[in-house]
């Protein structure tokens, strides 16, 4: 095929390569838009009635793809606006449009022609009564969206324009563009950041002044902008919401869940100021007394609840705090959700903070004002340590010690003692135990409640209490030696560590044993030191001593504190006491006559002397309304109960041992048996 170009003439080729046409298609453009600015002119007054022949060409040619023809279309127009003035506003959405899209023209004449069209545009109508806000906002509302940072300066000098018009009220439609200008605060330009700032900055002092603002649709926009990822945005979002708080009062109620969705998170805010505005909100926010048909308050819970699984321990505080003062002011309410928000309270516990747990702890305590919930906290209390051993080594303390402050000691032992005397898991009831009995000996809280059981044998209540103990601490022998020395039944403290089989004598028992040996030297045990002095009144004491003594291995330093504990008994009561109370005390004489130089040899053998084994030797002391006989009883089935299970579990090891052997060395283990 031949090439194109050879068939046609070379003048035909020249010319369509020619750009003539073009040069006086442009020329042509320019002399209509000249003489359609001119015609106006001259038409001055009656310009008024042509202006829709006039204005829509010249309009459209501020589109052309041409720069010149832009420039002169913007030209022209300017002429035209000068002449038709107020006229002009009809076709005001059209000229906004376009002088938006010119803001970012590429050629800075065509921009420089549009800037002085858009002055002279602001001027006309700022001083028209004619200008239809209602109707310019939709187009503004769309245009807020665009990120060119030209077309944002034109926007932000708009809308300062329009708000500074009295008759304009551009605060009404606010929430319209509101999100727009916050957008804008995160500009990579600095001059467009300032630009929205101060036009949100006069916004923000109208809306004070203002007797009637519509809190509710800004709220929802500024509840997104407070978790924005700039900086400056959030601390602005935040700013607002603290004024909103303390101007809107009721309009805000419906958007409580979402104002303190915002606020919670900022509290821990890394930037400091951000952290201070939102704390003052917080704090505004709360203190707002609403009923409980004002908000949601199942959505403001599980606002709070999602909340305390922040990171960050403040914030976790102040959820907590919003759950306590709902509880306080809507407790039916929040009662009426507590299978929503209970699970997450308990978990809580296990934070690391001890401040979070203390608080949840306030929270725990007030809703256990009720008996049946009492009982409820307790029971799942006690199935969160059974659940998770780590949470009671490391937080039992503390969460026992303030229940105890906050719901009563007494009242809380109680429940968890009948809660555990039936738990079938014995191995966690034995930690449990000796968790509650170290804390009850040393707890600076349970003062009051060792007083009680100090006196329990000369006393109704503390025995009862005493009593109730007992079956729970039946599931650990060093317990109830302790709670047995607490309470002064020495001869059936005897009785227990006699009773005593090789199996119970374990490492466990022998650790435990050996924090008891130092209480004794502790203030607590101050009381037992000094009955040491009268030991003629004080035999089965002696005796459980030195029971303990016998159980302890002679190379540990328990053993030997205890031993010289007892070493330091005085003497003297055994050499100075007259015939006359042999009668009362058989061993005497027998003491007389073996006594040796070693008054530590003459003590021991004074107390088992003295001691006839008798449970009802404690009713000396008040504790004959006590069965000890019957409480030895049940220590021995309790225990026996222990030992079975410790049997089964070391049977069970034999067999999963067994049965994790080679098939062929199974076999040959069958065939040696």
């Amino acid at each position: 095929m031949s090439d194109v170009s050879s068939l046609l003439p070379a003048s035909v080729l020249r010319n369509l390569s020619d750009k003539l046409y073009e040069k006086r298609k442009t020329a042509a453009f320019e002399g209509g838009l000249i003489g359609l600015a001119a015609a106006t002119v001259g038409l001055a007054g009656e310009a008024a009635q042509h202006l829709d022949h006039i204005v829509p060409p010249v309009l459209a040619s501020l589109a052309d793809q041409d720069s010149r023809v832009r420039y002169y279309a913007c030209e022209a127009l300017y002429n035209i606006a000068k002449v038709a003035r107020g006229d002009f506003i009809v076709f005001f959405n059209d000229i906004f449009d376009a002088l938006c899209k010119l803001s970012a023209d590429s050629d800075n004449n065509v921009q420089n022609a549009a800037h002085l069209l858009d002055k002279l545009v602001k001027d006309i109508v700022t001083e028209s009564d004619q200008f239809s806000i209602e109707e310019f906002i939709p187009l503004l509302r769309e245009r807020m969206n665009v990120l060119n940072a030209f077309v944002r300066q034109f926007l932000v000098g708009w809308i300062t324009v329009l708000d500074s018009v009295p008759e304009i009220d551009m605060l009404g439609f606010l929430p319209d563009f509101l999100d727009g200008l916050f957008n804008m605060l995160s500009d990579s330009s600095h001059e467009i950041r300032q630009q929205a700032d101060s036009a949100l900055s006069e916004f923000l002092q109208e809306i004070k002044n203002s007797p009637s603002v519509d809190y509710g649709r800004m709220a929802q926009i500024l509840v997104l902008r407070a978790s924005s990822q700039d900086e400056f945005t959030r601390l602005t979002a935040i700013t607002w919401i603290n004024e909103f708080v303390k101007l809107g009062g009721e309009q805000l109620f419906p958007y409580y869940a979402d104002i303190l969705g915002s606020i919670l998170p900022c509290i821990s805010d890394k930037e400091e100021k951000i952290r201070v505005v939102a704390k003052e909100t917080n704090e505004a926010l709360r203190s707002i007394k609403a009923g409980s048909n004002a908000f949601n308050i199942a959505a403001v819970l599980e606002l709070a609840k999602k909340e305390l699984t922040s990171e960050w321990e403040a914030t976790r505080l102040e959820a907590l705090e919003w759950i306590y003062a709902l509880l306080e002011r809507h407790r039916t309410e929040v009662i009426s959700h507590l299978d929503s928000i209970f699970p997450c309270l308990l978990q809580a516990l296990a934070d690391p903070s001890d401040k979070v747990v203390l608080l949840v702890l306030d929270i725990h305590a007030c809703i256990a004002k009720d008996r049946q919930h009492f009982h409820q906290l307790m029971v799942f209390l006690v199935h969160r340590f059974r659940t998770d051993h780590s949470l009671l080594e490391k937080r039992g303390t503390l969460v026992i010690r303030r229940l105890c402050v906050l719901l009563d000691a007494k009242r809380v032992y109680k429940e968890l003692a009948t809660i555990l005397e039936g738990e079938a898991d014995l191995e966690f009831a034995n930690t449990m135990v000796q968790a509650l009995n170290l804390i009850l000996l040393t707890a600076s809280e349970l003062a009051d409640l060792r007083t009680l059981l100090k006196h329990s044998l000369s006393n109704s209540d503390g025995r009862n209490f005493f009593v109730d103990l007992y079956s729970t601490w039946c599931h650990s022998p060093m317990a109830t030696i302790s709670l047995c020395l607490l309470v002064q039944a020495y001869s059936h403290a005897t009785s227990i560590i006699q009773s005593l089989e090789e199996e119970d004598v374990n490492v466990k028992f022998l650790v435990q044993l050996d924090k008891l040996v130092k209480l004794l030297e502790t203030p607590i045990f101050t009381y037992l030191r000094l009955q040491l002095l009268d030991p003629g009144r004080y035999p089965a004491l002696l005796k459980a001593l030195n029971g303990l003594l016998m159980l302890l291995p002679q190379q540990s330093l328990a053993f030997k504190l205890l031993k010289t504990r007892l070493k330091t008994v005085p003497a003297y009561p055994l050499m100075q006491a007259s015939p006359s109370t042999t009668s009362e005390f058989p061993g005497l004489s027998i003491t007389r006559r073996t006594m040796s130089s070693n008054p530590y040899s003459q003590l021991i053998s004074y107390s088992q002397s003295n001691e006839d084994g008798d449970e009802n030797s404690d009713a000396s002391d008040g504790g004959g309304n006590v069965d000890f006989q019957a409480k030895l009883q049940q220590f021995r089935g309790v225990q026996n109960q222990h030992r079975e299970h410790l049997l089964s579990q070391r049977e069970r090891l034999k067999f999963n041992q067994r049965g994790s052997l080679e098939p062929s060395q199974a076999v040959i283990k069958r065939f040696e048996t």
